[in-house]
Order: structure tokens, then sequence, then C-alpha cells
């Protein structure tokens, strides 16, 4: 009697690979804890046997695990109106089952499947402001390993699992720190909703900063936000954007605190609050020694 499991034959096409049916095999390899087979073919008859079809086929049916988007008409659209790829194919059907939840499902479809299927279906998903200056993506650390044209002797089935393995890798690490970032949220908003003037918020974690300021600057009343520092004994005062999509702050501190480092006696003096340490040139922060100390930052900044 044998204890192993029979390996799930995972099979994409052969060729040069794109993020997509790479993201798509990690996620695979994660369905079934590692135990898979990779085929990259384009044999009509072998892709008969296997258990996953992705990115080749040109058949889209779900309940045989079927994944392909090249067929006539696509394989449909989100809401949103990005269209799906093999990645999200997958991720629609299996996400929520691979991460334990539908919310940090979501949040990685959203994050890091829905930009990978846009490209691969040549869709602008997003736009530079400077120039042709664009931030990269997650995939371009792993497609980056493609051989360039002067590497035509590299094996590029062997080049694709090994990257297949590092996505793997990526995407675990992504469905813990979303994990905790959905737990995040939840504390951010219970204190949102416990809070009686809404316009300064107090919490009592040292949240990435990504995650406070698109929590809070999605609701109308939040001006400052009230926080620990996780490297000091400090506590900071931050403002809020105007929404997720801004840098810009609904109110900066006073003009004339700004640019004072040091716990600079000036600073005491034009703020009235006794352990300030300073207030950034920029004006979107200020920090003080005490919880007390940052409050009453906060509130004399309404007032300014």
């Amino acid at each position: 009697m044998s204890f192993f499991k029979k390996k799930k034959i995972c099979v994409t096409h052969n060729g040069a690979f794109h993020a997509d049916d790479l993201f798509a095999t990690a996620a695979l390899s994660i369905l079934n804890n590692g135990n898979i087979k990779i085929i990259r073919t384009r044999d009509p008859e072998i892709i008969k046997k296997g258990d996953y079809v992705y990115d080749v086929g040109g058949e889209d049916i779900m309940e045989k695990d079927l994944f392909d988007h090249h067929q006539k008409g696509g394989a449909g659209i989100r809401s949103n109106g990005v269209p799906y790829a093999s990645f999200g194919l997958v991720w629609k059907k299996y996400g929520e089952q691979i991460c334990g939840s539908k919310e940090v499902a979501k949040n990685i479809d959203e994050k890091i499947v829905q930009p990978i299927d846009a490209i691969d279906n040549g869709v602008d998903f997003a736009k530079p402001l400077y120039g042709g200056s664009v931030p990269c993506g997650p995939d371009t650390v792993f497609m980056n390993n493609i051989p360039s044209w002067k590497e035509k002797n590299k094996d590029i089935n062997k080049i694709f699992k090994e990257q297949a393995k590092k996505v793997t890798q990526f995407l675990l690490r992504e469905i813990e720190v979303t994990k905790s970032d959905v737990e995040a949220i939840n504390i951010m908003m219970e204190a949102y909703g416990k809070t009686g003037d809404k316009r300064i918020i107090i919490i009592e974690n040292d949240f990435p900063r990504y995650l406070y300021q698109n929590t809070f600057s999605k609701v109308p009343e939040p001006v400052y936000l009230v926080f620990p520092s996780s490297h000091s004994t400090m506590w900071k005062v931050e403002a809020i954007s105007k929404s997720p999509d801004s840098m810009e702050n609904r109110k900066m501190f006073p003009e004339s605190w700004r640019g004072y480092l040091n716990e600079d006696p000036k600073l005491k003096e034009i703020t009235g609050v006794k352990d300030v340490i300073f207030c950034h040139k920029s004006g979107f922060l200020t920090v003080a020694h005490s919880k007390e100390g940052a409050l009453e930052l906060a509130q004399k900044a309404l007032l300014a």
C-alpha cells in the first residue's frame, strides 16, 4: 500500500512563459501542497491528460479545471472591467481555498492577480505620471529570469520550474501578510467606531503606513492619526490623506511648526507642548515623547 499521493499534472504551454502561467502554476502548487508535476506543451494528446490545464487548450471550463483565455470571446471579465487570464481563472476558483479566507483572496486578487491578468490581456492597468517611468510589479522579479536573446542555450523549462518555486514562496508570504493586514484593518475600524470625535483617531499599534492611510482615508472624518512608534517609546501624529489615491493630506501641520528637529526649544514654545520632539519639514508628521503629548499636538493642529 502506498502512502504517497499521485502528483497532480499541471499542463501549460511551452516556449516563452509569462507571469499569468507562472503564477497560476504557483497557486496550484500551494493548493496541492507542492505535490504537482509540471508539463509545458501544446500537444493536444498530452493536454488531455492534465489534471489542470491553463493558458493553453482553448477552453475555459471551471468544473473540469480548464483555464484558458485565448479562445474567441476570452474567458470573461471582472465587474471592474479587468479581463481574466489564466492566473485569474485559477484564483477565481481556488483563491479562497488557498488562502482560507474570502477577504484575503479578494485582496490578493486586487493587488497581484488583476495587474497580471490585465497585462497578459493587453489592457492598460496603470498610466505613468512622469514620462515613461512606471513602478515594477512583483512579477518583474521572476520574469527577468527569462533568457535574453543572447542566452539561447538556456533550458527555459528548467527556468520556469525554478521560478515557479520562487513564486510559490512569494505567494505564501503574501497570503500571511494579507491575513495580518485584514486583522489590522479590523482593529483600526473598531477604534474608529469607538471614537467620539473621529477627527482624531488613536490606535495602539504601529501598523504599516500604506495600511492605516488606505483605511482611514476611505472614511470622511479622520484628520490625524495618533499611534506609537515601533522603533522607540515615542508617539507619532500623522495627517490622513484625502483619499487612498492621493498623497495630499486633509490638513497639514501648521507651517510655523515645520522643520524643527531634535527637541528644538523653539518648537516647544511654538506648540506649547513640552515633550514635542520634531515636526517634519513637509508638514505631514509630528512626534512627541508621550501619548498625551501627541494627542495635544493633534488637538492644537486641528484648531490652527
